[in-house]
């Protein structure tokens, strides 16, 4: 029975690994897969889901416009048989409301991976529409930078400095975001924030 995952974790848990090996698992066994991502992240050129441990793969880009389900019925070679997206923080509630329809009128399962909460612990628009409309939902776990607490929260930074406020969204990588547990995001002071970031 088809269904629709949110595997959501911290930046740098993993998630777009998670994602390729999905992929790789599905293809091994001659089935074929559908990948999305969105048109804002662009670290590795756009159109691609891309790992830090150097595995990068083309993907289909979601931009506000997309038709999500009308990209995977009219795909050439036929319907997947299963459909992944990397970076769903970045979809809208109507892209969510898509990739139920994939799972409920098509019977395709539909997992997307992405974070949870923002750098100011607000929910993005593709992760509350998940939250809610998701029929399992999935922590990939990750250790805080500064001690050994499961990271949940996610700190931008700036020349090693936290930044609470600005704009929602701001691509970066691990020279702008590191995964931290509640204490770490709530008192940094003194902790060695000018650690050479990978």
């Amino acid at each position: 029975m088809a269904q629709l995952y949110f595997r959501y974790g911290t930046m740098n848990s993993g998630k777009s690994v998670e994602i390729l090996k999905v992929a790789h698992n599905y293809e091994e066994q001659g089935k074929k897969v559908m990948i999305f991502t969105s048109i804002i992240d662009n670290r590795y050129g756009r159109g691609y889901v891309a790992s830090r441990i150097g595995i990068k793969r083309e993907a289909t880009i979601i931009d506000d416009n997309t038709d999500i389900k009308k990209q995977v019925t009219m795909r050439i070679g036929g319907r997947p048989d299963c459909v992944l997206v990397d970076e769903g923080q970045f979809l809208k509630k109507h892209h969510v409301i898509q990739l139920t329809e994939i799972v409920d009128e098509l019977g395709i399962p539909v997992i997307v991976y992405g974070l949870k909460n923002d750098f100011s612990n607000q929910l993005f628009e593709g992760s509350e529409a998940l939250l809610l409309y998701a029929d399992k939902l999935e922590e990939i776990k990750t250790i805080c930078w500064f001690c050994n607490k499961k990271g949940t929260m996610v700190l931008r930074v700036k020349d090693g400095i936290p930044v609470y406020e600005g704009e929602q969204i701001q691509v970066g990588g691990n020279d702008s975001y590191i995964p931290v547990c509640r204490k770490c995001y709530k008192h940094p002071a003194g902790m060695q924030l000018d650690i050479a970031l990978p």
